[in-house]
C-alpha cells in the first residue's frame, strides 16, 4: 500500500500550536474524521487514545505515530501534523515529538495495518528525510514529501 492511497493533503496541517499529546490526538481525529461521513471524531480519538494506553507510539527523533482499530472502518486513512514546537509525547527518548502521523485501520486489517507501520517507521527512521519535513511550510509540499 502507497501511502497516496491513505492520505490526502487536505489531512494535513503544518506549523500548528499544540499544547499537549492530548490535543495532537484531538486534532488527528478531527481531520480523520472530516474525511467521511462515517467515522465520528470521538471514536476515533478513542481509538488513537486506547493504543496508546497500551503503550506509547512515540518512536524518538521526534516522530510518533499514533494508530488505531475501528470496528466498523472500510479502509485505511491517515493524517498528518507539523507542530511548530514539539510537545510532550511519552516518547521513547523523552524528546518532543513534533512529526505525528496518525493511522486508522478497518478492525479486521491486521496484516495491512503491520505492513504500513513498518513503511512508515523505516522512512521516518532517515534523518535526512526528516530534516526536509521539519523544514517545508506548506501542506502541499509535506504531502509531496511523504506520498513520494
Amino acid at each position: 500500500m502507497r501511502i497516496s492511497d491513505i492520505l490526502t493533503s487536505e489531512r494535513i496541517i503544518c506549523n500548528v500550536n499544540l499544547s499537549s499529546k492530548k490535543a495532537a490526538l484531538e486534532a488527528l481525529s478531527g481531520l480523520i474524521a472530516g474525511a467521511s461521513i462515517r467515522l465520528d471524531e470521538q471514536e476515533v480519538f478513542n481509538s488513537l487514545l486506547t493504543r496508546e494506553r497500551l503503550g506509547g507510539t512515540g518512536l524518538g527523533n521526534g516522530i510518533a505515530i499514533p494508530h488505531g482499530r475501528l470496528k466498523d472502518g472500510l479502509s485505511t486513512i491517515a493524517a498528518f501534523i507539523k507542530l511548530k514546537q514539539g510537545v510532550d509525547y511519552d516518547a521513547v527518548d523523552q524528546q518532543p515529538v513534533d512529526l505525528i502521523f496518525a493511522l486508522l485501520v478497518p478492525e479486521h486489517s491486521t496484516e495491512e495495518h503491520l505492513q504500513v507501520l513498518a513503511q512508515l517507521a523505516e522512512m521516518f527512521n532517515q534523518p535526512e528525510f526528516l530534516t526536509q519535513l521539519r523544514r517545508e511550510e506548506s501542506e502541499e509540499a509535506i504531502y509531496g514529501l511523504l506520498t513520494g
